[in-house]
């Protein structure tokens, strides 16, 4: 269709003026033409209806005929048998029934086709008939001249009912950012037709006329609920088909609307804006002649609104040379993501920390100097990304340390985890330098606080476009206003901000609340806050155009933190055409598809799965089953990254599959070659220099990236664990053995394994004192070297700066001292990481020399030598790791595994000398060992199912009996594990009796 053109002040048609920024909008798509095959459809679907609406009453009424008694039927009709003919009547009732609803579906959308008003009325408890009315018809109605016109929802063909049912309101399609004054704007948008009548009395002013008819205006409605009008629905209800919203576009382009500001972005239309519309616009919502009772204040903004057109674009392009270009807050003129304005850096109220930017993090930059030793300066500024990595990978080892503890015997049991070299080791120090777990610990808590508040109050979850993270608070960007949030939250510096302090936050404790926004992940950082994008509430497609390996490094930070994020439950992560390395970060949460077509094929099911879920549990949106007594289900995203450009043709079908796909946790985020990708709702461009700007929502962030080479270190670290990667593989030796002879005495000798002890040294003076013994922990943990910078963030989580850092080095190194040969004992490696001497020893590492050496060394030849080495080590242990530490130091212990690694230790060593008293017929000592090996890994159930067969050696029933009720006891509800039930099948037969009559 010609577009109109409409005549400004110039005297210039519009579309032919100077041409404004480059839009980022979704691209217009051919009309799809009349075919065969759509007459075909036309012919078969007219034959169903046929049969389904004339046909079947007429089988009906020929074979079975009046199915209900012709008289009342008495009481005694009740205790009759049903006969064959009782059972086919009480069937003909139900499809007569059925026939009804049918045909009462087909009625309704037959009106609301031929009408053209809007969405068809929804028939009661007919979702699934009315689903097949509307394709019937609209396949029916293919074949007409104006078939698009009649059939509001043929665009939409296929898909399920519930995804079409709220009237001529669409799902909100705004962005974050022109939020700030929505709400005063939607209190001047309740005006009624009367209103919109007076849209044509000012363009008739003017003497302007349409192509295809008198020129007509439409109002954006304002909210009703969680719907907003969207230019794609506006098009489909109005010109028969929702790809026409461009036309629409351009009509009203960079026009100054009544509120001041100008439609610069498809996506983006605010309630009480005025839109006019192409010739051929039809529809009760329309109006093409003035009404006598249009007020005057309506009649002025239609006049002011008609007096623009192809100026627009001039004017704000001279307002942008100018100066002018404000955030959305000051002018309302464009779009954007607005950084929360409260406790600004430098403004006094509040210093970074780890719910936010991190302090550490900065001081990571700050400390570089000398001592960087080439640490990826990508994963020191992402605290969320490698915290989350970093849980990973710890989760990943234990469960490494637990399979090989089930393993056979002197098999991989005890196993250390592999220690990294190259770029895995520096870019583990980079993770461990760089993560902030009491910051996802707070998101975490947080969210699911204010859903668990929102729940309780019966209010569903507001849609959430972005969350910032700055000095310490937690601010939500919400799509819309949504009230006032539930304490402690609070109003931030606009009605679409809830904003929560890190005080507030730290106060919060875990709940089961469901995660409420699993999609929201790290894009980068501006002004000293952090953006975290919730992917799964974009209305339609984020882009990303830029170099390839640019965008290769964006895709591979937002896949490897929405697979290890703290702050989500289930979820998943689709890659499509990349990213099958990514994989062991999470099998859980990653699907890797090689293609589009597999893409198309997953998600055109997956969507409409989910529009029926739904639908069947009368939701709108995840966001409402995500809270109330629905929350069990769950909801779980799917998040796509595509991060190939796709073909003409397949942005087509993927902008139509992403147009419902915010209400369905459906999240796409799609690599491009250009910024004008189709149907992309946001555009953003990653930069050489690793900006990620997107000027039309008002941001510049300092991206957060992985690069190539980190990707390949941090999936290194993820294989190498792998507990599955060789289960027959060599047994791996302690990264640190002793002299454990009386010639190897140590020097310094630390006892970690119950309360922390110096024997060598002279305690520090002073209040310095706890510090020098945690460095000299976290050094004697690992003997492979620690780097400096992981050292400072281990014992300054929140930062520390470089001299005083280095004090501390200096005061460790001279309380340490020297050995004879004047060598100092704390020392730097070849890479500049600090070590250890060989004559400073722990008593963890005397205890894993002597379990090496007793199953693995001289014990292998003599039984006298493994007794007693087996007995030393079992004498070390005195308790949990550290038993005396203070509260608040030694966090960096979450990062570790050594609190997984000594109990499986030590109950080797007690299965190990049990079984050596056995052998000899020793019940008592082996009961003994195994004792004391329960005192420090009381959970592992090979120490319970060994003292159990030590037990019965001794051959006293009774005592077996007490240990089995001891057992069954501390089992509680969940019971005892299979092969304990078992052993105690063989060995006590009688137990269950026993456990019957305690239960």
């Amino acid at each position: 269709m010609a577009r109109r053109s409409t005549s400004s002040s110039t005297g210039r048609p519009t579309g032919t003026g100077p041409s404004g920024p480059r839009n980022r909008t979704p691209q217009p798509v051919r009309l799809r033409r009349r075919t065969f095959g759509d007459v075909v459809k036309a012919f078969l679907a007219f034959v169903v209806l046929l049969v389904l609406v004339v046909g079947v009453p007429g089988a009906l009424a020929v074979t079975v005929g009046w199915p209900l008694p012709r008289s009342a039927p008495s009481m005694d009709w009740l205790s009759q048998p049903i006969d064959v003919q009782t059972f086919l009547n009480a069937l003909t009732v139900v499809v007569w029934l059925a026939w009804a609803q049918f045909t009462a579906c087909v009625l309704v959308e037959v009106k609301a086709a031929v009408s053209g008003v809007g969405l068809p009325g929804r028939v009661p408890g007919a979702g699934p008939s009315q689903l097949l009315a509307r394709q019937l018809v609209a396949a029916l109605l293919l074949v007409g001249a104006t078939a698009a016109s009649f059939t509001p929802g043929l665009s939409q063909l296929g898909h399920s009912l519930e995804g079409n049912q709220k009237g001529t309101v669409a799902t909100a399609q705004a962005t974050p950012g022109i939020l700030a004054q929505q709400q005063e704007q939607a209190k001047s948008t309740a005006a009624a037709l009367a209103e919109q009548a007076g849209h044509a009395s000012a363009q008739a002013e003017q003497g302007a006329t349409a192509t295809h008819g008198a020129t007509k205006y439409y109002r954006i409605q304002p909210p009703e609920g969680r719907h907003h009008d969207s230019l794609w629905e506006i098009a489909q209800r109005h010109l028969g088909d929702g790809r026409r919203y461009k036309e629409i576009y351009e009509l009203n382009k960079d026009r100054v609307q009544p509120d001041g500001s100008r439609l610069s972005e498809a996506s983006l239309i605010r309630p009480g804006w005025i839109m006019e519309m192409p010739g051929d616009a039809h529809g009760g919502e329309l109006v093409a002649n003035p009404d006598a009772h249009v007020s005057p204040e309506v009649r002025q903004q239609i006049g002011d609104y008609a007096q623009t057109g192809d100026n627009a674009q001039h004017q704000h392009q001279e307002h942008q040379e100018q100066g002018g270009g404000q955030h959305a807050g000051e002018d309302g003129a464009t779009a954007q993501i607005t950084v929360p304005s409260q406790r600004q850096a430098g403004d006094g109220t509040g210093t970074p920390s780890a719910h936010g930017t991190p302090a550490h993090e900065t001081s990571a930059h700050g400390t570089s100097g000398h001592s960087s030793f080439g640490l990826p300066e990508a994963l020191l500024g992402a605290p969320l990304l490698a915290a989350g990595l970093l849980a990973a990978l710890g989760r990943r080892r234990r469960q490494a340390l637990w399979q090989s503890a089930l393993g056979a015997v002197g098999g991989r049991r005890g196993m250390e985890p592999p220690i990294p070299a190259g770029d895995a080791q520096d870019v583990q120090d980079a993770l461990l330098v760089g993560a902030d777990p009491e910051g996802v610990r707070l998101l975490d808590r947080s969210l699911r606080a204010l859903a668990a508040a929102l729940t309780a109050e019966s209010r569903s979850l507001p849609v959430v476009y972005a969350a910032w993270l700055s000095h310490g608070d937690l601010h939500l960007q919400l799509a819309q206003p949504a009230g006032k949030p539930p304490a402690p939250w609070q109003l931030g510096q606009d009605q679409t901000f809830w904003t929560l302090s890190r005080a507030d936050a730290e106060r919060y404790e875990d709940t089961d609340a469901a995660a409420p926004y699993p999609g929201l992940v790290s894009l980068g950082t501006m002004d000293d806050s952090r953006l975290l994008l919730n992917l799964e509430s974009v209305p339609g497609i984020v882009s990303l155009s830029g170099r390839e390996a640019d965008r290769a490094a964006v895709f591979a930070s937002v896949a490897a933190e929405l697979a290890t994020n703290g702050w989500a439950d289930r979820m998943t992560i689709t890659l499509v055409g990349f990213g099958a390395d990514l994989t062991p970060l999470a099998p859980s949460r990653l699907r890797h598809l090689d293609d589009v077509e597999a893409l198309f094929e997953t998600m055109e099911a997956e969507t409409r799965q989910r529009r029926g879920a739904l639908g069947a549990a009368d939701h709108h949106s995840v966001l409402t089953g995500r809270t109330g007594p629905a929350q069990h289900t769950r909801w779980a995203p799917n998040l796509v990254l595509l991060a190939t450009q796709p073909s003409a043709e397949d942005a087509v079908r993927l902008a139509e599959l992403a147009a419902d796909a915010a209400r369905l946790g459906i999240g796409y985020l799609v690599g491009s070659e250009s910024d004008d990708l189709p149907g992309a709702a946001w555009a953003m461009e990653i930069t050489p220099d690793g900006r990620l700007l997107a000027p039309l929502l008002g941001l510049e962030l300092q991206a957060q990236l992985l690069p190539a080479v980190q990707q390949r270190a941090v999936v290194e670290l993820f294989v190498e664990s792998d507990p599955e990667r060789d289960p027959d593989g060599p047994t791996t030796t302690p990264p640190f053995l002793v002299d454990i002879s009386e010639q190897g005495r140590p020097a310094v000798y630390a006892r970690l394994v119950g309360p922390y002890e110096i024997i060598g040294l002279d305690t520090p003076d002073g209040d310095r004192s706890p510090l020098l013994h945690e460095a000299l922990a976290l050094l004697l943990l690992h003997r492979e070297g620690v780097h400096p910078r992981v050292l400072s963030s281990a014992l300054w989580p929140r930062g520390v700066t470089e001299d005083v850092r280095d004090a501390l080095l200096e005061r460790l190194r001279g309380w340490l001292g020297t050995d004879p040969d004047g060598s100092p004992r704390l020392r730097a490696d070849a890479a500049g990481r600090l070590t250890l001497a060989k004559s400073v020893v722990s008593d963890l590492d005397v205890l894993r020399s002597l379990y090496y050496e007793a199953t693995q060394g001289k014990g292998v030849e003599s039984r006298a030598v493994r007794g007693r080495l087996l007995t030393d080590a079992l004498v070390l242990v005195r308790g949990p790791l550290l038993a005396d530490r203070a509260e608040g130091r030694y966090r960096w212990l979450t990062h570790e595994i050594i609190d997984a690694q000594l109990p499986l230790l030590v109950a080797d060593i007690g299965l190990a000398l049990s079984a050596f008293h056995l052998e000899k017929d020793r019940a008592e000592k082996a009961i003994e060992a195994l004792g004391a090996a329960l005192r420090t890994a009381p959970e592992d159930e090979r120490l319970w199912n060994e003292l159990l067969r030590a037990t019965h050696a001794t051959g006293d029933p009774d005592r077996l009996r007490a240990l089995a009720a001891d057992l069954i006891a501390r089992s509680g509800a969940r019971g005892l594990p299979p092969r304990t039930e078992a052993l105690l099948d063989e060995l006590l037969p009688t137990w269950r009796d026993g456990a019957a009559a305690t239960g």
